[in-house]
């Protein structure tokens, strides 16, 4: 048997992600199950994620056709597993109804802004589905506890967040509210994998390092940020992501749950005929500049 140097993982980590998508589209036949679905105690995963993103796209057609407003925030710890099951969820949905916002630093002009306008221009329209990778709770959590904003502002936010929150449910914006829960030997190990795997060195930035030394007060913001926002209008679902694969499975499975959609399966399409050749000339190829077929 060929053994696996470590220099290969990266090459080999890329290729897993390749073969789980190639492998997801065998399993679309699954997608005439009913909606009523409970997965087996042997369960394949591959089989169980075609299902849910073929439920998905049912979702989002159901957004698009009722022009409903959703918005799903992920958050948790570094290394939690949220950009992976953002990945997941939009894999196979269209980018024009459903769009992932994971904004940067605030810039100069944006700390002078009222704290959630930045995230308010990135709400969606009727028929839209955004889904935060990260969100404006950067204030109950990194900005608390590394001291990017003072105790006047943290308390505000802790104020006016449900306030805020429940203002965009009432305004029809379905709110679903994520966060992952990873435990210390796991983002333990998953911050060595990024550090030794150069196509996923990127995830890794110099704040999410510092994280692992304010493990406890990280802890501690989660919990009282939970004591303010975790409201019976806009409830947490915490996802237990020790084990990446389960978690995906669960957080669609659940997001799947909070949006109450109908059976909207794509219709079968046929293709026109093709337009009748009028005598029109092409330009010789030899005009235009072709990507050399190195494969």
């Amino acid at each position: 048997m060929k053994k696996h140097r470590k220099s290969d993982e990266p090459v080999a980590s890329v290729l897993r992600d390749a073969k789980e998508s190639a492998t997801i589209e065998q399993y679309w036949h699954l997608a005439k199950r009913p909606k009523a679905h409970k997965p087996p105690k042997n369960y394949q995963y591959v089989e169980e994620l075609a299902y849910l993103q073929f439920e998905l796209i049912k979702l989002q057609e159901w957004v698009r056709l009722q022009r409903l407003k959703v918005v799903v925030i992920f958050e948790g710890r570094d290394a939690a597993g949220k950009g992976g099951a953002i990945k997941r969820i939009t894999q196979s949905l269209n980018p024009r109804v459903c769009r992932v916002v994971a904004l940067g630093t605030p810039t100069e002009r944006e700390r002078g802004q009222w704290y959630f306008q930045r995230y308010v221009a990135e709400l969606p329209a009727r028929g839209e589905i955004v889904l935060f990778d990260r969100s404006w709770y950067n204030r109950a959590g990194v900005e608390r506890v590394m001291g990017f904003c003072d105790k006047d502002e943290y308390r505000e936010f802790l104020r006016s967040c449900p306030l805020f929150e429940e203002m965009l449910v009432r305004s029809g914006i379905h709110l679903i509210k994520f966060w992952f829960s990873v435990n210390d030997e796991e983002q333990e190990r998953r911050f060595q994998d990024r550090i030794h795997n150069p196509i996923k060195r990127w995830k890794l930035s110099p704040m999410d390092l510092e994280s692992r030394r304010h493990w406890v007060e990280y802890s501690q913001a989660k919990d009282e940020m939970f004591a303010h926002t975790d409201r019976k209008l806009t409830p947490w679902y915490v996802v237990n992501s020790d084990d990446k694969k389960r978690a995906r499975l669960n957080c669609i499975a659940h997001l799947l749950k909070q949006v109450p959609y109908h059976d909207m399966r794509p219709v079968e399409i046929e293709v026109p005929l093709r337009q009748q050749d009028t005598g029109y000339r092409r330009p010789k190829m030899s005009s235009q500049h072709f990507v050399p077929e190195i494969y």
